[in-house]
């Protein structure tokens, strides 16, 4: 193996790194860098073994992967590490969930419909847009070989517009290991921002398949977690 350029930095995962990972399914060797990275609670040191069982590719083809993916912003590489949010979901979402909406008013869902956190959003509505958010994954998968085959739309978003084509509300599916989240957002989505990534980062440490702590049940350690 050759001396990197990368070596003993840390990467760190942009908001469109996050998007990529947990919106396209790819098993790519970017991807498998991406998802790695999440699985950790603190970014550890670069090093060619590491980065040999990430993606089962050597350091000197890791360079020009590492490398491309910084000139499109899916990650960055630093000498220093960052480490992930520490809490309970319930104390901590609500701060990173707030500013990925125009009118801060947003909630993340669970795959069965159940609403996980919200902010600005009464319950009883969480609640019925959480089962709304199940229900259009039902729709797009039974719509599937319409809209990803004939259509050619990669994408399982769906957004109420107004007259003006802009959505008024939206839904964000995030495929997390084995499990679907769902994001209902009000207003404008601001997904771009630092706390897109964090929300990701935070999910995939409890929820990844790959993460230090795998879990059998993702869903019993939330509770055990949030009890």
């Amino acid at each position: 193996m050759t001396n990197s350029s990368y070596e003993n930095k840390h990467l760190h995962i942009t908001p469109a790194g996050a998007y990529h990972c947990v919106t396209t399914g790819s098993s790519d060797a970017a991807s498998k860098i991406l998802a790695r990275v999440l699985s950790y609670r603190e970014c550890p040191p670069i090093t060619p073994q590491l980065i040999y069982d990430w993606a089962a590719i050597e350091m000197s083809a890791a360079d020009e992967i590492i490398e491309r993916m910084e000139n499109i912003h899916w990650l960055e590489s630093r000498d220093t590490p960052e480490t992930v949010i520490a809490g309970k979901l319930e104390d901590i979402l609500p701060a990173i969930l707030e500013p990925l909406s125009s009118s801060k008013k947003i909630l993340l869902a669970d795959g069965l419909g159940f609403y996980i956190s919200s902010v600005g959003i009464p319950h009883e509505t969480a609640e019925e847009l959480s089962a709304l958010s199940a229900d259009l994954s039902m729709l797009s998968e039974r719509h599937r070989g319409l809209l990803q085959g004939n259509l050619n739309m990669n994408s399982s978003n769906w957004a109420l517009a107004d007259a003006g084509g802009f959505a008024q509300i939206s839904f964000w599916p995030l495929r997390i290991g084995q499990e679907t989240f769902y994001l209902a957002i009000i207003g404008m989505p601001k997904l771009e921002r630092i706390e897109f990534a964090q929300l990701v980062w935070v999910l995939y440490t409890r929820y990844g398949t790959n993460t230090e702590n795998s879990r059998s049940n993702s869903f019993q350690s939330f509770n055990e977690t949030n009890g």
